[in-house]
C-alpha cells in the first residue's frame, strides 16, 4: 500500500475536511472537532503511513450508488429517473466495491437532509458529520478512482433536488394504536424526544440541554450522543442551526467530564 499523505495534503489544501480511516472507520474523533492542518495531517500519516482518505460531507453531499450481486441495483434505478444529465459534469469516482459516487455543492439556503435506501441501491450521504472514502484510498485490496472528466463538484440540478425532498421524509404509516403504556421513565422520555423533537422555541436550547445531559450520565458515547442530539433537532419544527447545536452540546460534554474530574456521581 502507498503513503496517501501527499494526497490527504492536497485534498486539505483545496479546502476539505480530511479524516484519516483505515478501511472505511475513522481513526480519530472528528465530529465537533476543527479540520486537521496540513502539518497535523503529515505527522498523523507519519505515524499510521497507510491510512486511507476520508471527506466529511460539511459542504458538499453525495450520491452513493451500490450494485451489489446480492441486492439492489443501484446504477438501475438511477437509470430508471430518466435523468442521465443530472450527474453528468460532476466529480464522481468509482469505489472499491464497483459502485458510483457523485459529489455535488450543497446549494446555499437549501437543507440536504440525509438519506440511507434514498433509492433502492442508493444512498444520499449529506450529514455534517458523514463521510465518504475517496481515491486513491484502497479498501479490500481494491481501489477508490476518479473518473469524471472534470475535477470541478458543482450544484445539483433542480430535478435532482425535488425527487430528494419528495424522498427525504417518507410517509408515515396511518396505523390506530389503541392503548397506551403507563409508567413512562426519563430514560423512555429520552428515546421519545428524538422522534418529537425539542419542544416550542422558547425552551429549545434548555431541552437540548437536558437530552444530551441525560444521554451522557447514561454513559452513552458523546460523539453517539451528538449524532442524537441532530437527529432531535432535525425532528423539532423549528430547529436550531447545526453550530448552535455543536456549540451546546461540546459544552455539556466538557461540564460533564469535568463533573467526573470532581468525583459526581
Amino acid at each position: 500500500m502507498n503513503n496517501l499523505v501527499n494526497y490527504a495534503v492536497s485534498y486539505a489544501e483545496r479546502g476539505f475536511y480530511v479524516i484519516p480511516t483505515i478501511g472505511k472507520k475513522p481513526l480519530k474523533k472528528f465530529a465537533g472537532l476543527p479540520a486537521m492542518t496540513t502539518d497535523e495531517i503529515k505527522k498523523f500519516w507519519d505515524k499510521h503511513p497507510y491510512a486511507n482518505i476520508a471527506l466529511k460531507t460539511d459542504r458538499f453531499f453525495v450520491v452513493d450508488i451500490d450494485r451489489h450481486a446480492d441486492g439492489a441495483d443501484g446504477v438501475e434505478e438511477i437509470r430508471k429517473t430518466g435523468h442521465p444529465e443530472w450527474f453528468k459534469n460532476t466529480l464522481a469516482q468509482r469505489t472499491a466495491h464497483n459502485g458510483f459516487q457523485y459529489f455535488f455543492k450543497k446549494p446555499a439556503g437549501t437543507k440536504i437532509a440525509q438519506n440511507i435506501a434514498f433509492l433502492p441501491g442508493v444512498d444520499i450521504k449529506a450529514h455534517v458529520n458523514n463521510y465518504v472514502v475517496v481515491a486513491p484510498s484502497v479498501v479490500d485490496d481494491k481501489p477508490y478512482q476518479w473518473i469524471s472528466k472534470t475535477g470541478v463538484m458543482r450544484e445539483p440540478d433542480r430535478g435532482l433536488l425535488d425527487l430528494i425532498k419528495e424522498k427525504s421524509k417518507p410517509a408515515t404509516p396511518q396505523v390506530n394504536f389503541t392503548g397506551s403504556f403507563g409508567g413512562k421513565t426519563q430514560t423512555t422520555q429520552l428515546f421519545e424526544q428524538i422522534i418529537t423533537g425539542l419542544g416550542e422555541t422558547g425552551g429549545r436550547n434548555n431541552a437540548l440541554t437536558v437530552f444530551v445531559g441525560g444521554l451522557l450520565r447514561r454513559n452513552v458515547d458523546p460523539q453517539i450522543a451528538y449524532n442524537l442530539a441532530l437527529l432531535a433537532n432535525e425532528n423539532t419544527e423549528h430547529s436550531l442551526s447545526e453550530a448552535e447545536v455543536e456549540r451546546t452540546v461540546q459544552s455539556i460534554i466538557t461540564a460533564e467530564l469535568r463533573r467526573r474530574e470532581e468525583g459526581g456521581s
